[in-house]
Order: C-alpha cells, then structure tokens, then sequence
C-alpha cells in the first residue's frame, strides 16, 4: 500500500511543498492524455481516506469514483488538506510530439493548473516532465507513494469521464466502456466507422485503418 515516505523523504514533514504526478491514457487509441498534480497534508486527512488511496487500475470504477468526488470536496475547502491540477495533451499533440512528450506536456500543464508552487515532485514512471523544481521518477510510484496514487486516481477518473463525453460525440467505438483502448468493440467499430477526428493517427493501428488494412 503506498505512504507518506519518500514525501517525507523529499521534505514534506519539514513544510516542503512535494506533489505527485501521474497521467492516464498513454496506451488508448484514442483521446487525448490526461494528468494530474496533487498535494497532501496528511495530518489533516482521515485515515480512511488514505488508506482509500491506491493505484487507480486496482480500485473499481465506483471506488474510483467516490474517492475522486472526495478528493475535490477537500480540494475546495477552506484551508485545504489537499489541491488538485489536471492537465491534458490534445490528440493533434500526441501525433506531433509523440505520446510520451505529450504526456509529459500534460503533467507540466497539470503543475501550472495547481496553484502551488512544488518544492519537489514524485512522478510515476521513468520520464521526467520539465518542472521549475527537482523531479524524482519513481517506478510503479502510485503503489509506493500516496501523492502519486491520488494523482494516478484523479487522472483516471477525469480521463474516463473525458471519453464517456467524446463517446457521445462519436458513438460506436465502445470509448464509454474502453475508454479509447484498443478492444474488439473498438475495432469493430473502426471497421463499421472508420477513423475519427479523435483517433491517433501515429498510433500504427489507425495507421492501418487508414491505409485500409
């Protein structure tokens, strides 16, 4: 279960401002990529929600869901125990930077969106977006370390509610149950459909769609 021990590590128990960072939506074929940035003071939050707090991809959508809603009420309190930035890369931003420096636009543009400046930041992974402040990679980070988990939640949530809302725009690809992944709904779809202004174009698989293959 993650914890407080690298924020801690980094400064946080000495007032050190240290957010986590994590996107969601590298993988789809699909949408746009979507970060967050999140800060905690956990002296200030329950234990329950803490302990709530995990790596998105183990909870349950309504899990997910409720911890997100939690998470925005704190965020809007008075004083809050914790603050909240998200940030997206465009699909016309994936095909021109590539996925990985559009995911890292996304978590820079989810720092700006904060409202905080970060004495440090924890990100998931091994790639480091361009911060005014150190960066630490932190492999499977949102098992390891709370800010990261939340952030990798809050990323999820507000990705998967971006596709349920572009399926209504585009439907027939399944986007409000696969969230742009590559399912076979998804690709019935791109059979029946073809390819639409959301898909990713650099990604091989509507490469394909669009040579007709």
């Amino acid at each position: 279960m993650p914890d407080f021990a690298l924020e801690a590590a980094h400064g946080a128990d000495q007032g050190r401002v240290v957010i986590g960072l994590d996107e969601a939506g590298r993988g789809p074929w699909a949408g746009p990529v979507t970060a967050a940035a999140v800060w905690l003071a956990p002296a200030h939050l329950t234990a329950k929600f803490q302990a709530n707090l995990d790596d998105s991809k183990k909870l349950a959508r309504e899990k997910r869901e409720a911890i997100f809603e939690e998470m925005q009420a704190l965020a809007s309190a008075d004083n809050p125990p914790l603050r909240l930035g998200l940030g997206d890369a465009s699909v016309e931003e994936i095909d021109r930077l590539n996925i990985l420096q559009a995911s890292l636009l996304a978590m820079a543009r989810a720092v700006a969106a904060l409202d905080l400046r970060p004495d440090a930041a924890l990100v998931d992974g091994t790639q480091a977006p361009r911060l005014d402040c150190p960066v630490t990679t932190v492999v499977g980070g949102d098992r390891k370390c709370l800010t990261i988990a939340a952030a990798s939640i809050a990323a999820k949530v507000t990705r998967d509610r971006l596709m349920a809302r572009l399926s209504a725009a585009h439907p027939g690809y399944g986007w409000e149950r696969n969230a742009g992944y590559g399912t076979a709904l998804h690709r019935e779809g791109l059979r029946r459909l073809g390819v639409s202004p959301q898909h990713r174009r650099s990604f091989r698989p509507i490469r394909e769609a669009l040579n007709g293959r």
